[in-house]
């Protein structure tokens, strides 16, 4: 009597353990799998441009014959900007027969780093840095502002095709904090610009965008103009002169 109500205490554990795992799935598998589609599949025919063609045997002319595997990551890259900022599997399997690997471990790639877009994207993808000094400095405001101004949820594209909004995690601008990133793939890999723009505001990330939709090119870095680069607002106040070297990095003084 007691083993069966332990075995179906156990049963009822594991059932409940299964349903929980199967929901988180389907968040934390979102961008990690594969559902064929009219434009995304892989009897789709795809192949590099004569143009691009030129360009992957120079990426490959950089690693060695028998480790032309390594060149994956510059070939997917490349061949996101060629198909308009987004990898369908029929390139990826291009990619794979480039570098003369299974199509698994160009996939591989392509689902870890969240560079590489497997969805449709607009000709201008916005990214906002979210990791935490950003975030500190408003950049929810900032993607709110920019959804809010393009009506479109994160991750969709506008129905013009020219802009979508995406996530991504620390840009490495820190200190010039909040900002985006700009993917232009307007003009494709010929034209294809990747630009920071920094200490925005979300009044600013709008007018940034009504620049891009005029076809201009908004000045890419700090976007405060009491900043130059870096430094802070009014210019330094200390280091203001370039620091004299050690001695001991002047052989004839040591």
């Amino acid at each position: 009597m007691l083993a069966r109500l332990a075995s179906q205490r156990l049963l009822d554990i594991r059932q409940a353990f299964l349903q929980s795992v199967q929901v988180c799935r389907s968040f934390s598998t979102a961008l990690n799998y594969h559902i064929d589609g009219p434009d995304n599949n892989p009897d789709l025919p795809w192949e590099f441009s004569q143009a691009n063609k030129a360009k992957v045997k120079e990426i490959l002319s950089h690693y060695p014959s028998n480790y032309k595997q390594s060149a994956v990551i510059p070939l997917l890259d490349l061949a996101q900007q060629q198909h308009g900022g987004w990898l369908p599997v029929s390139a990826m399997n291009a990619v794979a027969k480039v570098i003369e690997v299974a199509p698994i471990r160009v996939y591989e790639v392509a689902t870890f780093y969240s560079m590489f877009n497997r969805s449709k994207v607009g000709k201008y993808h916005l990214l906002v840095c979210g990791t935490t000094p950003c975030m500190i400095h408003g950049s929810r405001e900032i993607e709110e502002a920019l959804l809010k101004h393009l009506g479109v949820k994160r991750n969709e594209v506008t129905k013009d095709g020219l802009f979508s909004v995406g996530e991504m995690e620390c840009m490495g601008c820190c200190v010039n904090a909040p900002m985006i990133t700009v993917a232009d793939y307007s003009n494709g890999s010929e034209g294809y610009t990747y630009n920071y723009y920094e200490d925005v505001t979300p009044q600013r990330v709008v007018e940034i965008v009504e620049m891009l939709r005029k076809g201009e090119k908004p000045p890419p870095g700090t976007q405060n103009p009491k900043r130059i680069k870096s430094g802070p607002e009014g210019g330094n106040t200390t280091l203001l002169t370039d620091p004299k070297p050690p001695p001991c990095r002047d052989l004839d003084a040591c």
